[in-house]
């Protein structure tokens, strides 16, 4: 015979009474646990607000440097086939003070492309194995470069594109490296920092108005294990802090343009490297 409808009520309530017994039984295991007292939000505070906003750059930083790669030819508009060894040539041919004389910086530099004859990557070629990946958004692969300053410690980092024909630097860096990624339309470069359990990432981005990748961020963020406070610290409530460049680069000095910390994002898989670097 069914229930009645007040037997099913009183069916319900015994079965929540075991369930309820049941959670009393077991104590607090897999329960919800209090975090501690959650500090009061601050908004930011406006320093100085008498002072008037500036119109103008105080200095020349050249966000935005571009060039045209001179004496390199790009067949067919093909980055694929221009020779990357050829692109690191013009640049030294192009930087005599840098690159020419027993005192120049990057002596070894040019002394070492000498052993280039089988393309980047190999024996002492210094310049390393090319990547491609359309950073442009324009449907065609762009070519991300990379070779050691030698003697020093210091790796250069250049992106090229294809603009009207002709070979185009939008992007160059030099600094000591830890790890270079690929993210989307992005570069990021870490490096180390001198602040132990830290290290430096930038991340430039391409910029349609521009016509070049720009660095959109530039942030310390730590690596080492983190110390347990109660507190957060006010100045750096997410870990990361901006940091005044330790590299240098084409026109950006130190103390170069920060932006909001967003993390570093995986690296794509359809990064292409050159067919040469296996």
């Amino acid at each position: 015979m069914p229930l009645s409808r007040p037997g099913q009520a009183a069916r319900r309530l015994a079965v929540l009474a075991l369930l309820l017994a049941a959670a009393v039984g077991c104590g607090d295991a897999g329960g919800l646990e209090g975090a501690g007292s959650t500090p009061t939000a601050e908004g930011p505070a406006r320093l100085w607000p008498e002072l008037t906003p500036a119109s103008s750059p105080a200095f020349e930083i050249g966000e935005v440097n571009t060039e045209v790669v001179k004496g390199v030819k790009v067949p067919g508009d093909d980055i694929r086939r221009v020779d990357p060894v050829s692109i690191v040539r013009a640049e030294i041919d192009g930087n005599p003070g840098d690159y020419d004389g027993a005192k120049a910086p990057y002596r070894d530099t040019k002394r070492e492309m000498a052993d280039c004859a089988k393309g980047p990557g190999r024996g002492e070629c210094p310049v390393l194995r090319p990547y491609y990946r359309d950073l442009t958004g324009d449907g065609h692969d762009d070519l991300t470069l990379g070779f050691p300053l030698l003697p020093g410690k210091t790796t250069a980092v250049r992106v090229y594109t294809v603009e009207k024909h002709r070979l185009v630097q939008v992007m160059g860096w030099e600094d000591a490296l830890s790890g270079v990624e690929l993210a989307g339309r992005s570069l990021v470069i870490r490096s180390p920092s001198e602040v132990a359990g830290y290290e430096y990432r930038l991340q430039w981005t391409w910029d349609r108005d521009q016509r070049a990748m720009l660095l959109t961020h530039d942030e310390m963020l730590r690596t080492g294990p983190r110390k347990h406070s109660r507190h957060p610290s006010a100045s750096s409530p997410t870990g990361s802090t901006s940091r005044s460049s330790t590299g240098s680069s084409t026109g950006i000095p130190s103390g170069s343009s920060t932006g909001t910390p967003t993390g570093t994002p995986a690296a794509s898989p359809s990064v292409s490297p050159s067919a040469s670097g296996g």
